[in-house]
């Protein structure tokens, strides 16, 4: 039988499990139409309470902190998009998954997707001379912040709770 710490972690478990999930559509949909719906953003943003409430995070300064970041992290990349140096889905992916990963990981995901992201422009940048094709390059972005995400997740995806 489970017990409630138990079940609590697999609860846990699921919601990452879930988000992994979504983090892959995420990204197979960038590539296909270069969008990340808003219904899949707020979804994800939706489940952040309930990964809070079974990872035990404390509202101070646990949910508040995350909720700050979430608030910075939009703050920054709402000033790339309008710059157009980033696309609004992703801004948006970004804040919701600021929701769900704890500060010092959501900056070790930043610096994994900027690195994805620079391997991935220049793969398709190369693909874009090679195809010879003149219109403007569009980076699916969302399989850099997908691959970046998964990276940090991974310790928690390879934890599979033990049920007693």
């Amino acid at each position: 039988m489970l017990g409630s710490a138990t079940l609590q972690d697999a609860f846990q478990y699921g919601l990452v499990i879930a988000l992994a999930i979504a983090l892959l559509y995420a990204a197979v949909s960038d590539i296909r139409s270069r969008t990340i719906s808003n219904r899949l953003n707020i979804l994800i943003a939706a489940g952040a309470p309930l990964f809070w409430w079974a990872s035990g995070l404390s509202v101070w300064p646990g949910v508040a902190m995350q909720l700050g970041i979430a608030l910075l992290a939009f703050a920054i990349l709402a000033g790339l998009f309008a710059l157009r140096v980033m696309g609004g889905g992703d801004v948006k992916l970004l804040t919701a998954l600021a929701l769900w990963i704890e500060p010092a990981a959501f900056l070790q995901l930043l610096i994994i997707m900027a690195v994805a992201g620079g391997v991935l422009t220049i793969v398709m940048a190369g693909y874009h001379v090679m195809r010879r094709r003149k219109d403007r390059l569009a980076i699916p972005y969302g399989v850099a912040i997908a691959f970046g995400a998964l990276w940090v997740l991974a310790p928690r995806l390879a934890d599979v709770p033990a049920i007693a």
